[in-house]
């Protein structure tokens, strides 16, 4: 082969290397972002239902089927609520009982296919907890955002907003707390969810832009009579409430945050997200590269807005090291940095986004002793 022959032939096997590369990158980028409100995530492994019998259950064995605590659990047409592990009822080596709550719709039958789920309510406050509520909209810069208004006789309001794979039925769990405690609660849909706007290029930033949508919800919040507002968010719903934080106009409106299993660093949670999807580890940077250059996420912003020193209001932090989606580290070093300021509350055997799961009791009784100086 002639030199110039070859030389061509070269640069043309390193260009399709390279598109193939940016193509796998943009797949990879795309997979781990796909994860739509509702949708399971990737982490969330699928479960059989092998029996049911008046206040039982019977599940595939798994490290998930066998987490304490009280969870949801959804399949195709199905909801229904499990609560502990039933060590002394008989069961194969391969199948955990667990107590059945309630069938919340649809039937489980032997062989329904479930994944687990933080969520333990559907529908709205009226339906799910007998709490009167509005249905209100919020005007986000990319349009309505829709939300559930539950009024209380406090001019403190809690903001409450939801993250990777959960919809506004999961702050629900707490809702009924938040209403003992006379407070008003915004619980809100943000771009991407259901009867909200389309984020721009249909994909979600991790907080990077939906945070402007928890910026609208405080605006709405003044405007209706809050003198002051707590916000509390789960996974990417913590990361917006992080940035509202620090960036909103009405950030002197914020007396507190509550923090749960938050993403503060995005990076390791496109990984997370991406990894869980089955993508090679080798394709794991172009995946990272592809979600910045497609979404605009850049860490700089997240690591500026969560900055110990830039903390300026009491914060509490729910996570724990079982967290396979957003890591623990982050959190401890918040907490380790500004301990006058910030509380961590550090929750083991619970995933991503299920701190109140493991244990009910001691989430609330530790968010309530938080919240008693500031309401």
């Amino acid at each position: 082969m002639r030199p110039a022959t070859a030389a061509a032939v070269a640069v043309t096997t390193l260009i399709g290397v390279g598109a193939a590369a940016v193509a796998v990158g943009r797949y990879a980028g795309h997979a781990a972002l796909n994860a739509s409100p509702g949708r399971p995530l990737p982490s969330d492994p699928g479960l059989t239902v092998h029996a049911t019998t008046a206040g039982q259950i019977t599940l595939t064995r798994c490290l998930a089927s066998l987490r304490p605590g009280t969870y949801g659990i959804e399949g195709s047409g199905v909801h229904a609520v499990v609560g502990p592990v039933l060590n002394d009822v008989p069961h194969t080596a391969d199948t955990v009982v667990r107590r059945l709550e309630r069938v919340s719709h649809g039937r489980l039958g032997t062989g329904t296919k479930v994944r687990i789920t933080p969520q333990l309510y559907v529908g709205d406050p009226r339906t799910a907890l007998g709490l009167d509520h509005a249905d209100v909209d919020v005007l986000g810069e990319l349009g309505a955002l829709p939300a559930w208004f539950v009024p209380g006789i406090r001019d403190t309001w809690m903001i409450t907003v939801h993250g990777l794979g959960t919809t506004r039925e999961h702050p629900m769990n707490i809702m009924g707390f938040l209403h003992d405690q006379r407070l008003p609660v915004l619980d809100l849909a943000y771009r991407g969810d259901l009867g909200a706007p389309r984020p721009p290029g249909g994909l979600g930033h991790l907080g990077d832009s939906e945070w402007r949508d928890l910026d609208a919800a405080i605006r709405y919040a003044v405007r209706y009579g809050a003198q002051r507002v707590i916000l509390h968010g789960w996974s990417t719903g913590a990361a917006m409430a992080v940035h509202a934080a620090a960036n909103s106009a009405l950030r002197h409106h914020i007396c507190g945050l509550v923090l749960d299993s938050p993403v503060l660093d995005w990076e390791a949670t496109v990984r997370a997200l991406a990894t869980a999807r089955r993508i090679p580890g080798a394709l794991l940077p172009l995946a990272v590269r592809s979600v910045q250059g497609s979404t605009g996420v850049h860490g700089d912003r997240l690591r500026e807005a969560a900055d110990p020193e830039a903390v300026s209001v009491p914060t509490l932090i729910f996570h724990g090291p079982d967290d396979a989606l957003a890591p623990w580290q982050p959190s401890r070093e918040l907490a380790r940095l500004r301990p006058e300021l910030i509380t961590l509350h550090t929750v083991r055997g619970a995933p991503h986004a299920s701190m109140w799961n493991a244990n009910p009791t001691a989430y609330e009784e530790t968010l309530r002793r938080f919240l008693t100086p500031l309401i």
